[in-house]
């Protein structure tokens, strides 16, 4: 189990659980957030090993928050790599532009840019997959037939056919609701009925990855060729392992930009020879590049995530980030409803919130690739003057390279309230964004980061001793509550005095000048003012002195003790881990 996670028994069946069609890293994220927070899964995967060959190759700092969430974090950042950024060269390799990323931790806890080799990422989470009590993972299981009786979760449990490798029959398998995680081409899409729209870009690459018996002379993040005659991108993946992609153009195919000639002349810019010696070709393979955007995100109680929901060209490395911020936003949410902690209402809001993510990055992409590749139309040439001179631009640059995910306009969120002044609200507590995640320090531990302290819960932070009511409303609804204390004056990241590290019923932080304190900080310099964190981390409502912070959601009458009464296992109080 994670030790950053509650544990949880098996329950004596699995109706009240979730069915999870595939166990690529969206499906396997899915269904460790979901049996983290106690929900038995049936994960089902039609293959009957783990793919082989490389695929995604980059993740942001947001989603390696998602990957301590399950338990892996520290395992990808063993096997991966930060790397320095992006790129832009003209036809002749020279920089036009260089969108740098720090290797150091950021605001979020991670480096912003972190290379890694897919199986390696697999593999982690499949062993976490496998050890789960919860989860009962099916290999050789190919959905074939979905039935979804109408009514609410507690009416007829849905059910899902596969056919098991080697079994001449059909099995049934029943859950409360079903999440196609089975990519490009969904099975579970094409049964629940929903179409894909096409957002307007096919493009067709070659991809071709290497290993190098000695390493290259290269810069160590990603460069992109902006030349519409061959549009080109080139990265280190992790040590020996290198990348390529060409741009293939029509009466172009794999064969012929794959001989030893055409790809020893294709890779010389970077190896510095015509030759291939000392250079493993380990994969090549053509890929056609789409827009693609599921009309909908669930029908009844299906729904989509990953590239059974969306397509995103790959020029911003976006591709696997938004499948698994499809999971971290869908799971708590399950769980919630569940659990009996929110109406089914709340499971809306995946589809309100991802979807126009999910149309905002890929326009994105599709903005950044038709830059870049000098797109495909007649006006690359001007356009390839025009990317020169926009780039020049520090606004348009920061705007190129940013893969921070767009704040959240509506969902589970509480418009901010007209009659809070801004000053009464910290600049960096905005509803909708990611709350940071700073080194925190509690009483004498050690420090840890701020997800540590949240381990996936719903929680308050406010600074300045919590009023009866906030208190009351944590453990009415379970909240965890954290005050946030500035550092012992003169003593820079020192934590509050031991003593002071645990109230009545919270807990009590302290940012010690990590890169993510302003947030935390800025919430100390505006008393009473409290801050309601969701499990996935977005700030859902900012309340003044004034008012308690309400949950956006609904919340069944008997999903809480009554106002006064003591919750018996509030589990607020917490302790710290490095």
């Amino acid at each position: 189990m994670n030790d950053q996670h509650p544990s949880a028994e098996a329950p004596p069946g699995r109706d009240d659980g979730v069915i999870v069609a595939g166990a690529g890293p969206v499906g396997c994220t899915a269904a460790l957030l979901l049996a983290d927070l106690g929900v038995p899964v049936t994960l089902l995967e039609r293959h009957t090993k783990p793919h082989p060959l490389p695929r995604a190759v980059h993740l942001d700092d947001e989603v390696a928050r998602t990957l301590y969430r399950i338990g892996v974090s520290d395992d990808f950042l063993a096997r991966s790599r930060s790397c320095s950024g992006l790129r832009l060269l003209n036809a002749t390799h020279q920089v036009m532009a260089e969108f740098r990323r720090e290797h150091q931790a950021g605001v979020h806890g991670f480096p912003q840019a972190n290379m890694f080799h897919q199986p390696d990422l697999e593999q982690l989470l499949l062993a976490r997959v496998e050890q789960h009590p919860l989860i009962d993972f099916r290999r050789g299981a190919e959905v074939c037939g979905l039935d979804d009786p109408p009514g609410p979760v507690t009416g007829a449990p849905v059910q899902v056919r596969a056919c098991l490798d080697g079994e001449p029959t059909e099995q049934a398998f029943t859950g409360r609701y079903v999440l196609g995680c089975d990519g490009a081409n969904s099975t579970v899409r094409e049964l629940a009925g929903i179409t894909m729209d096409d957002l307007g870009f096919t493009e067709r690459w070659l991809v071709v990855d290497i290993r190098a018996d000695a390493p290259l002379d290269t810069w160590d993040g990603v460069e992109q060729v902006c030349d519409p005659a061959q549009a080109a991108t080139f990265m280190q993946v992790t040590g020996d392992r290198y990348r390529w992609e060409f741009q293939l153009h029509d009466g172009e195919d794999e064969a012929g930009m794959t001989t030893p000639d055409t790809l020893g002349r294709l890779l010389e810019p970077w190896t510095g020879c015509r030759d291939l010696d000392g250079l493993e070709i380990t994969r090549t393979a053509t890929y056609t590049f789409r827009a693609r955007l599921a009309s909908r995100f669930e029908a009844g109680r299906v729904f989509l995530l990953g590239d059974a929901a969306h397509l995103t060209p790959p020029f911003i490395g976006q591709g696997l980030a938004a499948g698994l911020r499809d999971a971290d936003n869908l799971a708590w949410k399950i769980a919630y409803v569940l659990s009996g902690q929110a109406g089914e209402d709340l499971l809306a809001s995946y589809e309100a919130e991802r979807r126009p993510h999910a149309r905002a990055m890929i326009k994105k992409a599709v903005r950044v690739g038709w830059a870049m590749t000098g797109g495909q139309d007649r006006a690359a040439a001007v356009r390839q003057i025009a990317l020169a001179a926009a780039v020049r631009s520090a606004r348009i640059r920061d705007a190129i390279a940013s893969t921070q995910t767009p704040r959240l306009k509506a969902g589970a969120l509480r418009p901010a309230p007209q009659r809070i002044l801004r000053r009464s609200r910290p600049r960096v507590a905005r509803i909708g964004g990611l709350i940071p995640n700073p080194l925190v320090s509690a009483g004498d531990g050690e420090p840890a980061r701020l997800d540590a302290v949240l381990r996936g819960r719903t929680a308050v932070l406010t600074s300045g001793p919590p009023s009866a009511g906030l208190v009351d409303l944590c453990r009415r609804h379970r909240l965890l509550l954290i005050q946030v204390s500035a550092p012992v004056a003169g003593v820079p990241g020192q934590a509050p005095a031991p003593g002071r590290g645990v109230g009545p019923g919270w807990v009590e932080v302290s940012p010690t000048g990590d890169s993510g304190t302003p947030a935390l900080r800025a919430l100390t310099a505006a008393p009473g003012v409290s801050v309601l964190v969701r499990p996935d981390r977005v700030i859902a409502d900012v309340a003044a002195p004034s008012r308690l912070p309400r949950l956006p959601w609904t919340v069944p009458a008997a999903a809480a003790p009554a106002p006064g009464r003591t919750n018996p296992n509030p589990s607020n109080v917490i302790k710290l881990t490095s």
